[in-house]
């Protein structure tokens, strides 16, 4: 059975991890070789492409955070959940919603929505 829950959270810390060191770890533990990210602002392929998608965002939103909105829910291989990136403390300002595929448990496919983007973001 496949926690939600828990592969949600792994990837909230991912993308929040600011050490590269740490979150090349983070990749080889939680996601396959050959992980894809898309969304229609970016998309990478395998570690190093999705890292240097964090890597990206991080820098241009340098005191922002990702969080989890509500709880994330899913069946089967098939994981789906909300978040938003913004400063602690606050409402976030950019929200999206993230479609997961898993195979043997770790992430392969992310498909991103965009729900709420500011003008200038």
């Amino acid at each position: 059975m496949t926690d939600h829950t828990t592969i949600a959270h792994r990837y909230i810390e991912l993308w929040n991890e600011r050490m590269p060191s740490r979150r090349r770890e983070m990749l080889a533990t939680n996601w396959t070789s050959d992980a894809r990210y898309v969304d229609p602002l970016m998309s990478g392929d395998g570690h190093d492409g999705v890292d240097a998608l964090i890597a990206g965002v991080q820098q241009r939103f340098p005191d922002f955070k990702f969080k989890l909105i509500g709880e994330p829910n899913g069946y089967g291989d098939r994981v789906r959940f909300s978040w938003g990136l913004g400063p602690e403390g606050a409402d976030s300002p950019i929200k999206g919603t993230d479609f997961v595929i898993l195979k043997d448990g770790r992430i392969r496919n992310i498909t991103g929505f965009l729900d709420q983007i500011p003008q200038g973001a």
